[in-house]
């Protein structure tokens, strides 16, 4: 029945090679010390250790898996496991949760946990848990070399049109096409988002169908289940309803990050302008980032602010991408680029000039600007972008693909 408790090597599925894997339990989830020692039999190769008769105050680093208990009658208990939940990013946890109920079930696994198993809990139903847990960690690791790349995409002042832009450079890089070129949009602003409509792809799977998958996220085959522009490029699109800012959590933003990597060559982010800790999840495990603005006294306040935050939150290491959006002549008059790029300390690496009528039109109409009008200042810009955006993600992908 259990593939790791055959005894099997790292190869098949079984303890892999390095340092001892560590799984704990709390006596209290799964029945006391003689459980733990059952438990352990069943998983040669792995550490097995006790985290006390309850679930601590924090979880020991260097945890593959922890087991901890749960009351769903207790409010405090579950608001506590759920905080308990977001600080242990790097340990999946399986809860055992006495009085189980749907609801219950699902606020902890929106939380992060790894699973939910009623209690009280059978010795083959653990086990199964673990061994699936063991299975996930072990498929990750091995196509953890053939993941995507991720760029962010930050907006520094509303109306900079990074939506609209993002949306043109994800369908063009679609459009150049193959196999290995394949490109997601995912519009992660839950309360504002707008990628659907720019793509006319307005009942697009969304980020709302994506929490319901919970930790499933990594494993969910999303290069089937999004939704495709002409262009080619999918869309993971934000709720149709606007959602609260904190429904996201860092790990569920890992999960639903990892899962799209493996999916896709290239997955674009279009983060919402507040910074939480998960939007700041995201920043950590995109690639690259891209801040959207323009030419205004009050946007290039914004763009020093946006910089000094990522200095702050060490994100600065990444290698950022300025664009400065919609530029005409007579916001020159007031303010030059040069005397922009003074103020913000750099210059901007893309200027991309105004071009209302082909941008409007294309957005109305769910198209590229090439299908609009070709040949355009603003086409050739936007494809400049482009190449900056993808840089050698097309590349990885093909040598990958063993192409």
């Amino acid at each position: 029945m259990f593939e790791v408790l055959a005894g099997k090597g790292a190869r098949d599925g079984g303890p892999p090679d390095g340092p001892v894997q560590r799984i704990a339990a709390a006596d209290d989830a799964i029945g006391g010390p003689d459980r733990l020692a059952s438990l352990a039999a069943l998983f040669p190769g792995f550490a097995f250790e006790s985290l006390g008769p309850k679930w601590p105050e924090q979880i020991p680093e260097g945890l593959q898996i922890a087991i901890v208990p749960a009351d769903a009658a207790a409010p405090s208990e579950i608001d506590r496991a759920a905080e308990l939940l977001r600080r242990a990013l790097s340990t999946q946890i399986i809860i055992v949760l006495r009085n189980a109920d749907v609801m219950t079930s699902r606020l902890l696994a929106r939380a992060g946990a790894a699973d939910v198993i009623p209690a009280p809990v059978s010795e083959p139903a653990l086990a199964l848990s673990v061994e699936r847990l063991l299975k996930r960690s072990s498929s990750a690791a091995a196509s953890a070399g053939k993941s995507g790349q991720v760029v962010a995409l930050i907006k520094a002042g509303g109306g900079a049109g990074a939506t609209s832009l993002g949306v043109q450079i994800a369908a063009l890089l679609a459009r150049r096409g193959g196999d290995t070129r394949r490109v997601c949009f995912a519009d992660l602003d839950v309360q504002f988002g707008a990628a659907g409509i720019y793509f006319d792809l307005r009942d697009a799977f969304s980020v709302s169908d994506c929490l319901a998958a919970g930790t499933a996220l990594e494993e969910s085959p999303f290069a089937s289940v999004l939704a495709k522009h002409a262009s080619g490029a999918r869309l993971l699109a934000a709720p149709q309803a606007p959602m609260t800012i904190d429904s996201l959590t860092p790990e569920l933003v890992s999960k639903l990050i990892n899962g799209l990597k493996r999916n896709f060559a290239l997955t674009m982010l279009d983060l919402p302008q507040v910074w939480t800790v998960w939007t700041n999840r995201a920043l950590e495990l995109a690639d690259r980032i891209v801040i959207v603005t323009r030419l205004s006294v009050a946007h290039v306040h914004l763009v020093r602010r946006q910089l000094a935050v990522l200095s702050m939150q060490r994100l600065d290491g990444r290698p950022v991408i300025l664009v400065c959006n919609g530029v005409n002549s007579d916001q020159q008059a007031t303010l030059s680029v040069k005397a922009a790029e003074r103020a913000i300390g750099r210059a901007f690496d893309f200027v991309i000039p105004e071009d209302s009528r082909v941008m409007t039109s294309a957005a109305n109409q769910g198209q590229e600007i090439s299908v609009v009008k070709r040949g355009t200042k603003l086409e050739r810009s936007i494809g400049l972008v482009a190449d900056a955006v993808a840089a050698n993600a097309f590349a990885d992908a093909i040598q990958s693909s063993g192409r």
